[in-house]
């Protein structure tokens, strides 16, 4: 599989279908912004209708409620986007939590699983509900928003790292989440070769997620997650990307 993104974005032909997950704010709705002004129709994904249908509005989207960790809400939405445009071609599986910030010895299985529900599963649950829809698209892509702090590599020596991963958090739950997308996103990709499947790491970015303090700004941390969302049908597959280039897995 290929494992080099491009520096130029390729517009899909026609007009082309996206869903965001967790779109109603931070990169989520950064990115359904910018995909919007590049001629998608985006469905804006949000568990609370309120919330989704004003940042829908307020960038131009279709909201779409959806719960990621709630299997009959992921089949609505599906069946919502099935009706409405018949064919998905492009899925950023955005939503995530951070999870409780405690050492790792303090950390139980109920607090694994909280966090993995939303970062791992619920990107396998939309997924798997989306494919047939992604089947139907002339070159169907799927984003998976990840963290450098899913990374092994940069887990086994984070000093090493710096460059790539400015600021090393040891979250047990988000990091072995972020880690198991990034499998997801390899054995999605492997299964699904018709499919340009990739997972990103938009770096340290101010959010929600984080207390805003991440050292760059949302429109920075969007950059990678647009350009995967915007490939072509002969764009990198199975592959981890930050807006510099691959990150080591």
């Amino acid at each position: 599989m290929a494992c080099r993104a491009g520096r130029r974005a390729v517009r899909l032909p026609g007009v082309t279908t996206t869903l965001i997950t967790g779109a109603n704010k931070g990169l989520g709705l950064e990115t359904a912004r910018r995909l919007v002004r590049a001629g998608h129709t985006v469905f804006l994904g949000a568990r609370a209708a309120r919330r989704g249908a004003e940042a829908a509005r307020a960038v131009g989207a279709r909201p779409l409620t959806i719960d990621v960790t709630d299997d009959a809400s992921v089949a609505a939405a599906a069946a919502l986007v099935r009706e409405r445009a018949g064919r998905l071609d492009v899925l950023v599986n955005n939503a995530g939590v951070a999870g409780p910030a405690r050492p790792a010895d303090e950390i139980t299985a109920a607090d694994m699983l909280a966090v993995h529900d939303t970062n791992v599963f619920g990107a396998v649950r939309v997924t798997h509900a989306f494919l047939p829809l992604l089947r139907r698209s002339a070159s169907p892509v799927v984003v998976n928003v990840s963290s450098g702090l899913g990374s092994l590599a940069v887990a086994a020596d984070p000093a090493a790292h710096a460059p790539l991963v400015p600021v090393w958090v040891s979250s047990l739950p988000y990091n072995s989440s972020k880690a198991a997308l990034n499998m997801v996103t390899v054995l999605y990709a492997r299964a699904l070769p018709t499919m340009r499947i990739n997972a990103v790491d938009p770096g340290h970015t101010a959010t929600d997620l984080n207390g805003r303090t991440g050292a760059q700004s949302v429109e920075e941390g969007a950059d990678i997650i647009v350009r995967m969302a915007l490939i072509g049908p002969d764009g990198p597959t199975g592959g981890y990307f930050t807006a510099a280039g691959p990150m080591p897995w």
